[in-house]
């Protein structure tokens, strides 16, 4: 039986519990190393060419698209695709959501901005700025290079546990 002393000097040999130890500070093993590097490398890669890839695509359609002079009518997060614009085309008013990727999120409502629009769709719009590929483009190489980097960690964490395995037989 396991006895503590208390801070005023007394033990507890008794007391309940007193036999009971701390539990001890887990960490990681290497497999589970492994899997947690294989899966968010995995989810990186998904998230590039599944999200941004595409996004950063449809920015640069774009960039033949007619022209206009819009404000921002519906501010927010337009990095997510969440602001609007407004704009006259082909004589009438027309509001478009701006697409993921785009940039122009920190400008406040009635801010105006060019935007390029399909001539045949004028839902179809993005920022002028944007149809180079804008924030998209971006995080689609920072997303693409953290990929890499924990799917290179996965490799070799791989062959770590395969020469260890080796080892030990």
């Amino acid at each position: 039986m396991r006895m503590s002393r208390g801070v005023d000097g007394t033990t507890n040999a008794g007391a309940p519990g007193a036999d009971r130890q701390k539990p001890a500070a887990t960490t990681l093993g290497p497999r589970a190393s492994l899997v947690m590097s294989l899966a968010l490398g995995l989810l990186l890669g998904a998230l590039t060419l599944l999200v941004m890839l595409p996004a950063a695509q449809h920015l640069r359609s774009l960039q033949d698209g007619e022209r206009a002079q819009a404000t921002l009518h519906t501010a927010g997060s337009c990095m997510a695709g969440h602001c609007q614009v407004k704009f006259e085309a082909g004589g009438r008013t027309v509001i478009a959501d701006l697409p993921v990727g785009s940039g122009g999120g920190k400008q406040s409502v009635g801010a105006s901005l060019a935007v390029r629009y399909q001539a045949d769709d004028p839902q179809v719009a993005v920022r002028e700025a944007d149809v180079g590929g804008g924030g998209a483009a971006v995080l689609a190489a920072l997303s693409g290079a953290a990929a890499l980097f924990f799917l290179t960690i996965s490799a070799v964490a791989a062959v770590f546990l395969a020469r260890r395995r080796g080892s030990e037989a």
